[in-house]
This record gives C-alpha cells, structure tokens and sequence, in this order.
C-alpha cells in the first residue's frame, strides 16, 4: 500500500496560522498555540526531548504499554480502527498495533506533514495487514474520518505523550467531546496522562541540561517567521517552564530579553523587556482530575494502568 497516495491532506494553511497567532498576541498575556510547535524541524527536536535523561514521560510510557498491553487488548477488543491524534514518531504506536487484536485499521491525524509521512511509511511497511490512513490536520477542529475498507467492529482514539495536558480544562472537555463522537457507542479512548509527583521529578523534564527543549521552544518562532512572514528575533527570547503548583501543571514561557516590537501580518505588537508569552501547559492529572473532565464531555474511565512508581498513567475511556 502506498501512504502517501491514502494520505488526506488537511493541514492549516498560512491564513490559518496568521489567524490564531493574531488572536494569541492580542491577548493579555499573550500567547502563541502549542500546536504550531510541529514543522519538520519541531518534530525532530521533540524526539530528540524525549531521550533526555531528565524526560520521563516517553520512557515510562512506552514500559507501561508493553506491560500492560495483553490487559489493553483484551480491554478493548478485536476488530478496531485505531484512530491516533498527533503521531509523533510511531514508537507508541507500533507497540499497540502490534499488541491489539486484528487491528482492521490506522488512521494517525498529525498537523506535521513531514513527521506524519515519515512515521506512516515505517508503519505501513511494519503492518501489512492494517490499512493505514493518514490524515495531515489539526486534530483540534472536526476531522472526517477515511473510511477502511474491511469494517471495523469499533473505533479506538489513541492520544498517548499525556498530550491532552496541553490544553486548558475548557479546550480538552471539547476535544474529549470529539473523541466521543469519533468513538461511537462500543469504541474507547486510550490516553496516556502524567500523574501528580514532586515538582523535584516534573519541573527538570521541561528544563533539561541539554537545552533542547528550549531549542524546541524557540523553533516555534523559527516557523512562524518562515510560514507567516512575522519577524520575531529569536536572540530576543529565552524559554522558561515553572511549575504552577495552584494549578498542578508546567507553564512554558518565551520571556523576552529586551523591550521590542513585532510584526505579524502588518501589525505591530510590543513586547516589554521580561514579558512573557504563554506558549504551552503541561497539566499534571490526578484520578478524580481527569474522572471531572471526561464526565463533562459524556465519558467514563473503564480501565486504569498505573506505572510501579505511579508517576504515568494510561486510561480507558468509553461513553457513560
């Protein structure tokens, strides 16, 4: 099967971005979406984040997959089309795939083009026997599913990375409402969801020695002055992620360096020298936390793995 030629291309357009970068700078504080963090370049710095000794997220996950997956496959049940928000680099993936019973299909939905190509071949060379059909967008707006050609008995979200941290409350009740839309009545929901621990363990993941998550960081500027024609100066800005005890969650900034101004699509925004821009949360769950959220959105958690230290958790949701 060739996947590029399945592939679905939906990705935002520059018009697109302009759109939400104006909204987020207009702000008081400002802000810029995560979700632009994913160009080529994004991709392959977050891989490279999730090898630093300090991240434990990626590393601990994965051993929970492995672990647990016989109880996941048997949890979920034969027959799904496994549908995965933000694909990454496959590695998750490939153990689930492999560990659940007569997967009929794989949709991954990644707004990198690049990152969702590249992990889609090696999949698709991997599973012969599971369609695959990529879909390039934001997994934050409605996405029409491709439909498999050997029907599947149900649907089952995937979003792994405790990924659904990086929204605010009221943006993942949304998404959880689309994956209950996406799910259908006999379908699930498998997150994964970092679970509350000393800020001594969260707040090194975000700041590693290496200084690649600040690279990572700073590359959203990158992308945007190449897409959107803005002119950040990335010498300007510096990364910083604290940890917000209150509200049990990393806040990542770009603090500017000095007072200066600048410009996005012809309009001028100032920036006062130590002010910082919001650029993404990492909330930190507990089990009533998460329990809250999903029965906003019409969902229940079914099933529970925790790591031995409890540090990670995968959860199973389904409709109530």
């Amino acid at each position: 099967m060739n996947a590029v030629l399945n592939l679905t291309d939906l990705q935002p357009t520059p018009d697109d971005i302009s759109g939400d970068v104006l909204a987020g700078l207009s702000r008081t504080p400002k802000r810029l979406p995560s979700k632009y963090f994913y160009d080529r370049r994004g991709s392959e710095l977050f891989e490279e984040i999730t090898r630093q000794p300090e991240y434990y997220l990626t590393r601990i996950e994965l051993a929970l997959l492995e672990a647990s997956m016989a109880q996941i496959a048997e949890a979920v049940g034969p027959r799904a089309h496994v549908v995965e928000y933000g694909s990454g680099s496959g590695r998750k993936t490939r153990l689930l795939l492999d560990g659940l019973d007569d997967p009929v299909a794989y949709t991954p939905i990644e707004i990198s083009r690049s990152a969702l190509l590249a992990s889609v071949e090696r999949l698709d060379r991997e599973f012969g026997d599971v369609e695959v059909l990529p879909v390039c967008a934001d997994f934050t707006q409605p996405v029409p599913l491709p439909r498999p050609e050997r029907t599947a008995d149900h649907a089952l979200v995937f979003f792994p990375g405790s990924t659904i941290g990086n929204f605010t409350d009221e943006e993942a009740v949304r998404l959880l409402r689309a994956m209950h839309q996406t799910m259908g009545d006999r379908g699930g929901a498998l997150l994964g969801i970092d679970l509350q621990k000393s800020p001594a363990i969260i707040e090194p993941a975000y700041n590693d020695a290496n200084g690649v998550t600040a690279k990572f960081t700073l590359n959203l500027l990158a992308r945007l002055n190449r897409d959107i024609g803005s002119d950040f100066d990335l010498d300007g800005f510096e990364h910083r992620a604290d940890y917000v005890a209150d509200a049990g969650r990393i806040e990542t900034f770009l603090v500017s360096r000095r007072a200066q101004d600048v410009t996005v699509e012809g309009r001028g925004f100032h920036f006062d020298a130590g002010e910082a821009m919001q650029v993404e949360y990492s909330q930190k769950y507990t089990d009533a936390g998460l329990a809250a959220l999903a029965a906003q959105a019409g969902l229940k958690v079914v099933r529970a793995w925790n790591d031995p230290q409890d540090w990670f958790g995968l959860r199973l949701l389904q409709r109530t």
